[in-house]
């Protein structure tokens, strides 16, 4: 294998495939990437056994071949090479030969044949829709993902679509948070899909800025995700997740109406001096306003009021601040709807004249 490739070409690649390499590897070849020069075409694949990222950048070829090249390695040696210039990377028996002007870079390599790859998954739907719609779903909800919990199934987010309506929804058991949009087209079939939150992670971060369509493959065991010159594909959590509609509250004619940043930035405030284990905050509604209370074991206090809209029964309920915080940043609109029904119950906080996205906290005992 030899080519000669521009740094500007080859860096954003290797940014994009090393956000899946793990630093600590139980496979030594995990920590390479899978290089296949083709006539006109070089293909960088990464892979941690659960997530999958192949990038295809169109190239001259000298001499075609396959190897594998330490990940990390490679991407410090382009990052600090100057601006503009010219790599040439060709194999030389068990060695990668890199050089670039006067530098000069010898790399191991293991064989390729060993690099673990994904194949066919055998779609079961399919379906198209845009990037920014699919990142924005993803980033609105994936806040409430557990983490480490011993129930795996919410160490991840649901994919759902249904009758051509596309929804995510992820949960650990003290909020929610579910968004869904109809945009997702020549879709064929019903289906639900828990996908891992490293991957979901890493799907935020690749669709950052993509612009177009994303096709999207699922099947028993796997989704794919298609950009076209970039090709994401993961593992599926297996399980069962649970039905999210029976804890989202319903609307009631007495929601609380505020500022969106100006209920974010009291809350904030309040916050400070909350238990830093806990982070109780204790939430008083009273006609047209909002107490914010907080305590901790040094005997500090915070209190916060603010005018909204509310003509409902007076109440007094706690939260986990941190979590509505959570909310509330997710939210793009203005004016922020609560609704409350009594002390025992979930709050479910929507955005303004947007019922595509719910998100409940679920109440605590302070």
């Amino acid at each position: 294998m030899k080519f000669s490739i521009h740094r500007e070409q080859l860096l954003p690649a290797l940014q994009i495939v090393n956000g899946v390499v793990e630093r600590r590897q139980t496979l030594p070849i995990l920590s390479n990437l899978l290089l296949v020069a083709e006539k006109k075409s070089l293909t960088l694949t990464a892979t941690d056994m659960e997530v999958e990222l192949v990038v295809t950048i169109e190239n001259h070829i000298d001499s075609t071949g396959e190897l594998t090249i330490p990940a990390r390695k490679l991407l410090d040696i382009c990052r600090t090479l100057p601006e503009n210039s010219k790599m040439l990377i060709e194999s030389k028996g068990e060695r990668v030969l890199v050089t670039s002007g006067k530098s000069r870079f010898t790399l191991s390599t293991l064989a390729a044949k060993e690099f673990p790859l994904v194949e066919n998954i055998n779609k079961t739907a399919e379906f198209k829709i845009p990037c920014k719609v699919l990142r924005s779903l993803l980033d609105r909800t994936a806040f409430a993902m557990a983490q480490q919990d011993v129930r795996y199934y919410l160490n991840g987010l649901l994919l759902e679509v249904e009758k051509g309506i596309l929804r995510a929804v992820a949960t650990d058991g003290h909020r929610l948070a579910l968004c869904e949009t109809a945009n997702a087209h020549e879709e064929t079939g019903n289906k639900q899909i828990i996908i891992p939150r490293k991957a979901v992670t890493e799907l935020v971060r690749i669709l950052d800025g993509e612009q177009g369509d994303a096709g999207v493959e699922i099947s028993h065991n796997h989704i794919r995700i298609d950009l076209g010159t970039l090709r994401f594909t993961s593992k599926l959590i297996e399980g069962k997740f649970p039905d999210y509609n029976r804890v989202i509250p319903k609307q009631n004619d007495n929601p609380v109406t505020a500022n969106k940043e100006v209920l974010r930035q009291a809350l904030t405030r309040a916050s400070i001096l909350s238990n830093e284990k806990y982070r109780g905050v204790r939430i008083i509604l009273e006609q047209n306003t909002i107490k914010a209370l907080t305590h901790n074991p040094e005997q500090e206090e915070a209190e916060e009021e603010i005018e909204v809209k509310y003509q409902g029964p007076e109440m007094e309920i706690g939260f986990n601040v941190s979590y509505l915080l959570d909310a509330l940043n997710v939210i793009k609109t203005e004016e922020v709807l609560l609704t409350i029904s009594d002390p025992n119950s979930s709050c479910l906080i929507l955005a303004e004249g947007d019922k595509d996205c719910k998100l409940v906290v679920m109440p605590m005992r302070l």
